[in-house]
């Protein structure tokens, strides 16, 4: 059959179909509710899963995160008056000087502490590390500089801050160069960094919160030393910890996994009690992307489903326009029609049904997951292979469910189907 042949029978197929207009329109709309649910659900859960991963990335597939955490007996009791917990300077040496594949570790003391410019107050995470942090974790510089080595070796009494404990204490100030009160101490702000959402990505404790001050680590060990002392309610909680946070930066990819298995090992042998947590991102990073692909699978068979129920209308349809036009199909086989071309004309008006529902399918599935995102603020991507799949599969349905119609179709014998009223 040649392309004009062809052509004809498209034609054919569209004004038969554009006859019932409404039944037309109607047999659609499973097929156009299948292939929009299965592009919105992937979009909805694509994104969710990008963002979650993207978090996991920042913090660094190279990082393994290692934070101080207090034993639930100490939390529990009432009898301890000051809780002795969690990594000390001595456990970030033997980790840098006896793991080959370290390349640097990068510590952090984190103090909660009140903050003061002015009239203005608010409750600040004091974070003391080193210059090397910004490098680890990466937060894009808004204005002035980072920490310094010279800060450092000098003590200095300077600090960078993040955007939102910007806007809230320097509300009306000259940022850089202000100065804020923390305790009964002056630092004067030489950077400002974006602010990063804090809490978990993925599982792990991201190394960073909105309200954060950076000052040099050697500062904060001078002004503020080991011991964390926070008021609650009328009483207080005394804590000594060395360091809350240890980042570790390993030389290759492929060497993280056992190099945070020898981690554990050594902290192990030199804590009596677990008083420490060990994350790594890759791990959490893989699994989050191996659950992604889970995920996508679930929701598209779901969707899935949806397109079925519209292939079996599209099935009762054409079964009933078979019916319908047993003596048009009589005419046509008594006046010389084979019958491949019986079958070729009730497949192609299957299959442009069903073209059209995909299309139409796929423009609501596009604009269901703006929708949220316009309204939820929820991050939707509607992945490329997710419009391909739910085509090919539209048009693969209008081939299945239509195949038996037209096979049926075609057998009709030519007298009968010329006597049938």
């Amino acid at each position: 059959m040649n392309f004009h042949r062809y052509f004809l029978l498209i034609q054919l197929g569209i004004k038969t179909l554009l006859l019932h207009k409404l039944r037309s329109m109607l047999t659609m709309l499973g097929v156009v509710f299948g292939v929009g649910s299965v592009i919105a659900m992937l979009a909805v859960g694509t994104g969710a899963s990008e963002e979650a991963q993207e978090q996991i990335r920042r913090l660094g597939s190279q990082n393994i995160i290692i934070n101080s955490v207090q034993p639930q007996e100490d939390q529990a009791s009432e009898r301890v008056r000051m809780s002795i917990y969690g990594l000390t300077y001595d456990d970030e040496t033997r980790i840098k000087e006896t793991i080959s594949s370290v390349t640097r570790t990068v510590p952090a003391k984190l103090i909660p502490y009140d903050a003061r410019v002015r009239g203005r107050n608010m409750e600040l995470r004091i974070v003391g590390t080193t210059p090397d942090w910004f490098d680890l974790v990466e937060r894009e510089l808004l204005a002035g500089r980072r920490l310094q080595e010279s800060d450092m070796v000098r003590n200095a009494n300077v600090c960078v801050l993040t955007e939102r404990s910007a806007r809230r204490l320097l509300a009306t100030e000259e940022a850089i160069g202000s100065s804020i009160r923390v305790g009964q101490n002056y630092y004067q702000v030489v950077g400002i960094i974006r602010s990063e959402t804090g809490g978990a990505a993925g599982g792990v404790q991201t190394p960073d919160q909105e309200v954060d001050a950076y000052i040099p680590m050697t500062t904060a060990r001078e002004r503020f030393g080991d011991i964390v002392i926070r008021r609650r309610e009328g009483s207080q909680e005394r804590s000594m910890v060395q360091l809350h946070q240890l980042v570790v930066e390993i030389d290759d990819i492929e060497n993280v996994q056992s190099a945070a298995t020898a981690i554990e090992h050594m902290l192990q042998r030199f804590h009596s009690r677990e008083d420490y947590r060990v994350s790594v991102p890759l791990a959490l990073l893989r699994q989050a992307e191996a659950t992604q692909r889970t995920f996508n699978i679930v929701l598209g068979s779901i969707a899935g489903i949806s397109l079925l129920v519209g292939g079996i209308g599209i099935m009762n349809i054409m079964l009933a326009s078979v019916t319908e036009r047993t003596r048009e199909i009589g005419i046509r086989r008594a006046i010389g029609a084979r019958r491949s071309q019986i079958i070729g004309q009730f497949l192609i008006e299957t299959i442009v049904l069903s073209s059209i529902g995909g299309l139409i399918g796929i423009a609501v599935g596009v604009t269901i997951p703006q929708v949220i995102e316009y309204f939820a603020g929820m991050p939707t991507i509607v992945p490329m292979y997710a419009i391909v799949l739910s085509l090919g599969i539209s048009v693969a349905v209008g081939v299945i469910f239509g195949i038996y119609p037209a096979m049926r179709a075609a057998k009709l014998d030519p007298i009968v189907a010329l006597r049938y009223d």
